[in-house]
């Protein structure tokens, strides 16, 4: 049993750091078709957080990368002190969810951020106290630097933003879709010269990120575990689900990440 306990280790990839394996597993039976998503399972999506306001009002999304740090995108202008990280959510009218609330202890944006052009779409923000880590709260692997994302990966988006480009109204339920990822030449015959290095697009086939879902995870499976390849950026303002998302590459910034952490 130790053997297979080892073999099956090895095969994951992820026993050792704990990332990316969610306790309870995610349903992709039905993900052929946030616009056009679905009710993802509750606690199937363990990293995924929920900001919000002090009255409650969900913004932004984040997700989870240690039991102190979540990574979310900078335009949701996240404000130490004053907007709370929701940890382990799954229905936003539910008052009986095992739910975590941090405040945040600093919210650290990427120096080169560009409101304009929308490059550089990371900030990375401190909880005030350690998440209790269990089967509704865990965090995501993150993107190496050298990450490649072969053609054919199975890749899902996470929020509770618009499900409709008619309603203004987010998600009660954690919705969940799965996307194609779109080659950079790709996306800029949608979107031309504003697709840039750090970015990464996803979509285009039929389903759609939308406002709300700003900062939530785009994350693909690889080796048995879920790893952290994008952050819910920018978009179709009506949230045409026949044109690309486009998503911070988070591959760029693990340095940053990794550099941010280790000095605060």
């Amino acid at each position: 049993m130790a053997f297979l306990h080892v073999a099956l280790c090895l095969a994951l990839l992820a026993c050792a750091s704990g990332c990316g394996v969610p306790a309870i597993q995610p349903n992709l039976g039905n993900l052929q078709r946030i616009v056009n998503g679905e009710d993802a399972v509750p606690g199937s999506w363990p990293w995924q957080v929920s900001l919000q306001t002090n009255t409650g009002f969900h913004f932004c999304g984040g997700s989870l990368i240690s039991p102190t740090w979540v990574v979310t995108a900078a335009h949701c202008q996240v404000r130490a002190g004053y907007h709370f990280v929701v940890l382990g959510e799954y229905n936003r009218n539910s008052g009986a969810e095992p739910v975590q609330v941090r405040s945040i202890a600093k919210a650290i944006t990427h120096a080169s951020w560009n409101p304009s052009t929308m490059n550089n779409d990371i900030t990375l923000l401190k909880l005030s106290s350690p998440a209790q880590l269990g089967p509704w709260v865990s965090p995501v692997c993150l993107a190496t630097a050298s990450e490649s994302l072969p053609a054919g990966l199975t890749c899902v988006t996470t929020g509770w933003g618009r499900t409709n480009s008619n309603t203004n109204e987010g998600a009660i339920l954690l919705q969940q879709v799965a996307l194609p990822l779109v080659t950079v030449s790709q996306c800029q015959q949608y979107w031309g010269n504003r697709i840039t290095s750090s970015m990464i697009c996803a979509g285009g086939a039929g389903a759609s990120s939308c406002q709300g879902d700003s900062g939530g995870p785009l994350v693909c499976l690889k080796g048995g575990a879920w790893t952290l390849i994008g952050i819910v950026s920018w978009g179709n303002s009506y949230c045409n689900i026949n044109t690309p998302a486009i998503y911070a590459r988070v591959s760029v910034f693990r340095s940053w990440i990794d550099s941010v952490v280790a000095s605060n």
